[in-house]
């Protein structure tokens, strides 16, 4: 028998007990694939490359309004082909459930966003009627919402100018992705501005952000600048970015991302130390007089230690593997559109050396007793 074969013979002496550590293995390490990807993606830098879209917000906060009268100079901007403001809503849905609302302008929501599709009529409708409301295709389906209904919505920021924060929109369309990536971004609704901004209490003339359509994605990062430089120490300074960071810090409003996925990805770890770890040491217990045997046979120390260091090794590698192809193949699915989540080589080279030191310290300890256990001691069970 080769050493190779030894090695895989001592691993499917357990059957049971090997399979349900790979399984815990390979579902450890599909949450280290994505959760790695998420944190890669909200600790990486602006990147202005191939943006169709920036974002222009208040420099200190998008909460803070922006008024209307940027737009005119905004679009004077060379570079910029459409804008389209818009104001986060605050949506609410019967009691407590939380809704992605955002009031804007119909005509330039259909020219900024073309990859969000639907019908001609239904476009002229939201743009026609002074309540309408449109809602992506993902979203109607979740709450079983029809063209035609009058939806109550309420607002947790904006109440209307009787103090009520109870609003009610005509629902005139229901719009999907161009295609299959974009049809994940669709569990969200838009609003008519027009109508907002009359009836809220806060006043009109205002908005959250400005989405700017690019004439030329290679220009983003000058585009930006210019932006930002044009209202450089004015009341309204600004912060212009890629649409990418943009939702990127609208989620981090809800704590610091990072931190929150190392955390989970620590806990993680530690309970697969655990269980791969005793998994390895209930092993090396079991066949103590085997190994004194083999020493016996003329094997030394090191290779005793090498024996039990290429099981740990086996099982994480086997495991770790595959996890992370399936967070890989996971990751294609739940990616894409604004907030791209992809298993890509950084994730795979964090992965690959999260399998190297779990081996080491699942394993280590253990071959280190294998290889230092006496002949007559092992043999005699002491």
């Amino acid at each position: 028998m080769t050493r190779l074969g030894f090695v895989i013979a001592n691993l499917g002496r357990r059957k049971t007990r090997t399979i349900l550590t790979l399984l815990s293995i390979v579902t450890a390490f599909l949450l280290f694939g994505l959760l790695q990807a998420v944190n890669v993606l909200f600790s990486a830098g602006a990147d202005f490359v191939g943006a169709t879209r920036l974002v222009t917000q208040a420099r200190v906060s998008f909460t803070q309004p922006l008024p209307m009268r940027l737009l005119p100079q905004i679009e004077s901007v060379s570079g910029v082909d459409q804008v389209m403001w818009a104001q986060w809503f605050g949506g609410v849905w019967q009691e407590s459930t939380q809704l992605i609302v955002f009031a804007t302008d119909p005509g330039r929501l259909e020219a900024v966003y073309p990859e969000f599709v639907m019908p001609a009529d239904q476009w002229r409708a939201f743009r026609e009627t002074r309540t309408s409301m449109i809602a992506g295709r993902a979203l109607a389906d979740q709450y079983g919402w029809k063209i035609g209904q009058k939806l109550p919505i309420g607002s947790n920021i904006f109440p209307q100018k009787d103090g009520s924060k109870s609003w009610t929109f005509d629902l005139v369309g229901v719009f999907d992705g161009k295609d299959e990536e974009w049809q994940r971004n669709t569990n969200l609704a838009y609003v008519n501005f027009a109508y907002f901004d009359e009836a809220n209490q806060f006043g009109s003339g205002r908005a959250g952000t400005f989405t700017i359509k690019l004439a030329d994605p290679d220009r983003a990062a000058e585009v930006a600048l210019a932006i930002d430089t044009m209202f450089e120490n004015s009341p309204d300074e600004t912060k212009t970015q890629t649409e990418r960071d943009f939702n990127i810090g609208f989620f981090k409003q809800i704590g610091d991302i990072g931190l929150i996925v190392r955390w989970i990805l620590f806990a993680v770890f530690f309970t697969l130390l655990l269980v791969v770890g005793n998994t390895i040491a209930q092993s090396v217990r079991e066949r103590i007089p085997e190994l004194a045997i083999l020493k016996t046979l003329g094997f030394s120390d090191g290779a005793v230690l090498g024996f039990v260091l290429a099981e740990a090794a086996a099982l994480c590698v086997i495991g770790g593997i595959a996890g992370l192809g399936l967070a890989t193949l996971a990751g294609t699915m739940v990616g894409g559109g604004n907030l791209p989540i992809a298993v890509d080589h950084r994730v795979w080279t964090a992965g690959l050396a999260a399998i190297v030191l779990l081996a080491l310290a699942v394993g280590l300890l253990p071959a280190l007793r294998a290889s230092r256990l006496t002949i007559v001691d092992a043999l005699a069970g002491r």
